[in-house]
């Protein structure tokens, strides 16, 4: 069995990089520029610490379709922290996400995407465009019938089925307006009418499969192929997450989730919390033949803070850490100290997509931490919290 790596020879291993000013789209930017000028930004984006918000994500997104220059500062969201005195000053309501365009405050989502295409011009159409404004609605409509089914306890089985009908009624509809165009997308290209659609559905997807045993992506044929477009495009792919994710920062948000315990659920929540990542539909592009260096980027980059945290021994964890991160990078087993399953376990569960890493990175990291916990023990952590998430406290991951 092989002696883990030390951290010198670990960094070694990694030679993975990111241009976060110029570079795709990724989570741990502060200033995007385009290769343009920095004189040239106008605007400043105010969003969450952890890529969690919707609502920040559909800005996000647009911003970097459009490639305009921006700033980002981030802000702590009540479900994992006090918001920080100098945002309430700006925002006094505290609401993210909040855009600052030459010096004025804008805040909602669909009035901050209207300013800017005031400014900066439209994403194939306009918010107010007479092709748009139904997709907007139908938007909400499957908001509304996803938060009937999803969010509230349901006393009896009829009840259960009823919102569950109630839901697939509108996906119909939905489907429906895909199959308008020979194109994946809404209308005839990508355009803000998908801008408007990805952050909750990609939500729906996520929470559906592990609260209801229902695969969103994997039942409906057009939804599935607009994913997939969706996938191609490194806009989307940088501020996409994954199932394991959204299931848990969505209760705190959403008012809680309601699990209809059903046999495939359960087994879906199995996979989510436990693996294999690998066999979820969450993500259908290839692996980047990077994602474990990325991975092993990532964590170097916040080891001390990483360890600090963690509710074991220090000196044990880092052993046990080094253990899972060996493996990751040799495919060879790696024994970790004894009892550092649940602290393996607990760093399991907190990986966060994409504040920490894409998608594929965290499957690989995941993988390999499930893997060296089992070699010691198969005790299982504590559940995550549902009402809040001040687990995850965002000051441990922030990037200079």
């Amino acid at each position: 069995m092989l002696n883990p790596l030390s951290w010198q020879e670990l960094e070694a291993l990694t030679d993975f990089q990111i241009d976060k000013v110029n570079g795709v789209t990724n989570s741990q930017s502060t200033l995007r520029l385009f290769n343009k000028p920095e004189e040239k930004v106008r605007v400043t984006l105010y969003r969450d610490h952890h890529a969690w918000c919707p609502y920040c994500q559909k800005i996000w997104l647009w911003l970097e379709e459009k490639q305009i220059p921006y700033r980002i500062r981030k802000v702590t969201m009540f479900c994992y922290g006090q918001k920080e005195s100098w945002y309430k000053e700006k925002v006094p309501s505290g609401m993210l996400p909040a855009v600052e365009l030459d010096g004025h405050i804008i805040t909602e989502s669909d009035d901050i995407l209207k300013a800017l295409e005031q400014d900066f011009g439209v994403l194939g159409y306009g918010m107010e465009d007479e092709k748009v404004i139904p997709l907007r609605r139908l938007e909400r409509l499957l908001f509304r019938a996803w938060c009937t089914w999803l969010c509230y306890p349901t006393m009896f089985p009829l009840q259960e089925m009823n919102n569950r009908r109630g839901f697939l009624q509108v996906v119909k509809e939905v489907e429906g307006a895909l199959s308008v165009t020979d194109s994946p997308f809404f209308l005839d290209d990508f355009s803000v009418a998908d801008v408007v659609f990805v952050p909750y559905v990609e939500r729906m997807n996520a929470s559906l499969y592990y609260y209801k045993g229902y695969s969103l992506r994997e039942e409906n044929p057009l939804l599935s192929r607009w994913f997939s477009a969706l996938e191609e495009r490194s806009t989307y792919r940088g501020t996409q997450s994954d199932f394991h994710t959204h299931a848990h920062d969505l209760p705190p948000q959403m008012g809680g989730c309601y699990s209809n315990n059903e046999k495939q659920t359960l087994i879906n929540q199995k996979r989510v919390d436990r693996g294999d990542w690998f066999s979820l539909p969450d993500v259908k592009y290839n692996e980047p033949e990077n994602s474990r260096q990325e991975a092993l980027y990532r964590v170097l980059k916040h080891r001390h803070n990483i360890i600090k945290v963690n509710p074991t021994d220090n000196e044990m964890f880092d052993l046990a850490l080094r253990c899972a991160l060996t493996y990751m990078m040799t495919d060879k087993e790696c024994s970790p100290p004894p009892e550092t399953d649940l602290a393996l376990r607990y760093l399991r569960d907190r990986i966060c997509v994409p504040r920490d890493m894409s998608i594929y990175a965290a499957k690989r990291l995941r993988t390999a931490l499930e893997y060296t916990a089992s070699l010691a023990g198969d005790r299982q952590p504590e559940a995550l919290p549902l009402r809040h998430r001040r687990d995850q406290n965002p000051m441990n991951f922030q990037t200079p």
